[in-house]
């Protein structure tokens, strides 16, 4: 099977119409500096299960009186039913062989594209890492759990990445992901609920396994029950043979740092290695930009734990 087969094309034919020219910009100024142009990967081949494909044209909702992050705008896109990967490949001198799947943010209403999203997937290139972008969908499906969808595009994203591991130059032992806030609670759900697909079986990609080798939970949310925050959220249950974990927060973030600090504390119980570090300030949704707070030092942090750990390897 090749990457032409499996519906890669450039990324224009994904975007049409004014938010292609405002969004693919931005990567495209992104890939420049890498020296290879991103590639988009459709994850499925009709719609995706149980949508039925009645949303509007995606967008950036973006409005005027939106707040800026470290003095830029934010990128907020909606009304995904087309979910797709974007692969980021960094210098061939560069490569380490280790990928991340990124998912970014957005309460599971829209996904903030460049905040968490392609910025990301720069800082990853720099350290040597190929980041696959998800772009999965928004907004929420009436009628189902805010994760369900979710959960299956990044299932299936993650069993594409491990697929095409040769023909990416990568490790399919060392496939990761990185998640911020609600795409934090859905890597938490990628790295935990890995034992079984929620969707029926398409294809040969999907009689892989889709457990990450390892997970990166940027101020994650959702993660804690909203009664008692001292427990894990029921729908976030972590299994003896969870992958290791990276975790980060700011202690001033409005959704709680007992979102990395509970969790934190189970997979102590249960010997399961991780990083934790949590900063006195930085609020919420800062993505890699420097915002001149503590929580600016996150992937200095994370650069060193994946270093530590092995995935920065090479072979």
């Amino acid at each position: 099977m090749t990457l032409r087969s499996l519906g890669y094309s450039r990324l224009a034919g994904w975007f049409p119409g004014l938010f292609c020219g405002v969004w693919v910009l931005g990567l495209f100024g992104a890939s420049i500096a890498q020296g290879e142009e991103p590639r988009g990967l459709r994850l499925w081949p009709e719609l995706a299960p149980g949508d039925k494909g009645d949303l509007p044209n995606e967008i950036d909702s973006t409005k005027p009186t939106d707040g800026l992050v470290a003095g830029q705008r934010v990128i907020r896109l909606a009304n995904v039913q087309i979910p797709t990967l974007t692969i980021y490949q960094p210098s061939p001198e560069n490569r380490t062989g280790a990928a991340v799947l990124v998912c970014p943010g957005g309460g599971y209403n829209i996904l903030a594209m460049d905040l968490e999203g392609t910025e990301t997937c720069q800082w990853l290139n720099s350290i040597g890492v190929t980041a696959a972008l998800l772009k999965y969908r928004v907004p929420r499906r009436e009628g189902r759990p805010p994760h369900e969808a979710p959960l299956q595009d990044a299932q299936r994203a993650l069993n594409t990445l491990r697929s095409q591991a040769g023909e990416l130059g990568i490790d399919p032992k060392r496939i990761g992901c990185l998640g911020y806030s609600a795409g934090g609670n859905l890597c938490g759900l990628l790295s935990t609920r890995f034992s079984k697909l929620t969707y029926d079986r398409i294809d040969a990609v999907d009689d892989l396994i889709p457990r990450p080798d390892f997970c990166m939970l940027i101020y994650p949310a959702y993660l804690i029950d909203s009664k008692d925050r001292s427990k894990l959220a029921e729908s976030f249950q972590i299994p003896t043979d969870a992958p290791p974990m990276f975790l980060t927060m700011a202690q001033d973030d409005p959704l709680g740092c007992e979102n990395v600090l509970v969790p934190a504390m189970e997979l102590n119980r249960l010997k399961i290695p991780f990083g934790l570090h949590l900063f006195p300030s930085g609020g919420h949704g800062y993505g890699h930009r420097q915002t001149g707070k503590p929580s600016a030092q996150w992937t200095d942090q994370a650069t060193a734990w994946l270093r530590e750990r092995g995935y920065l390897k090479r072979d």
